[in-house]
């Protein structure tokens, strides 16, 4: 399924992306930052920022979260554009069955593969992800199902 332009070209119905993602003491950073960049369509990618934390996990351990936010109209256009034509249908159909899940206080929350993102794949996954939190203008459950149908995230 093809992003319907119409739907995000006038008025782009989300006001801003947030992604993070944790670098954890056994993984690579920039290895994880190259996972996260190959979910961004190009003009993103060259250009993002991420903002670094360093934490100390349950057993001690370092861990760097690694946060970034995507606000401008054209940037979240190309991002919902890239997931949505980068995620399998079998994603989709899955996302779809359990987007209640997914949905909350007017956030659509994906997470993906950072393993399979560092391959250049999008693919939905929940332990370690990548995480994207979409800011919808509407908070209404049946509203961003809609949005997210035509946008293509969901079939």
């Amino acid at each position: 399924m093809k992003c319907d332009d119409a739907v995000l070209s006038s008025k782009v119905p989300v006001t801003h992306i947030n992604i993070r993602v944790f670098a954890h003491a056994t993984e690579d950073e920039d290895k994880v930052l190259s996972a996260v960049r190959n979910t961004l369509p190009p003009q993103i990618s060259e250009n993002i920022t991420f903002k670094k934390s360093n934490l100390t996990g349950h057993h001690g351990n370092p861990i760097v979260l690694l946060e970034a936010k995507i606000k401008e109209k054209d940037h979240v256009e190309a991002l919902l554009k890239k997931l949505a034509s980068g995620l399998n249908g079998l994603d989709k159909e899955v996302l779809n069955s359990e987007i209640e899940q997914h949905i909350e206080k007017g956030c659509l929350y994906i997470r993906l593969d950072k393993q399979s993102a560092y391959l250049n794949e999008i693919r939905l996954f929940a332990t370690d992800p990548i995480h994207f939190r979409i800011h919808f203008k509407k908070s209404n459950m049946k509203e961003i199902l809609e949005i997210c149908r035509k946008i293509g995230i969901i079939p």
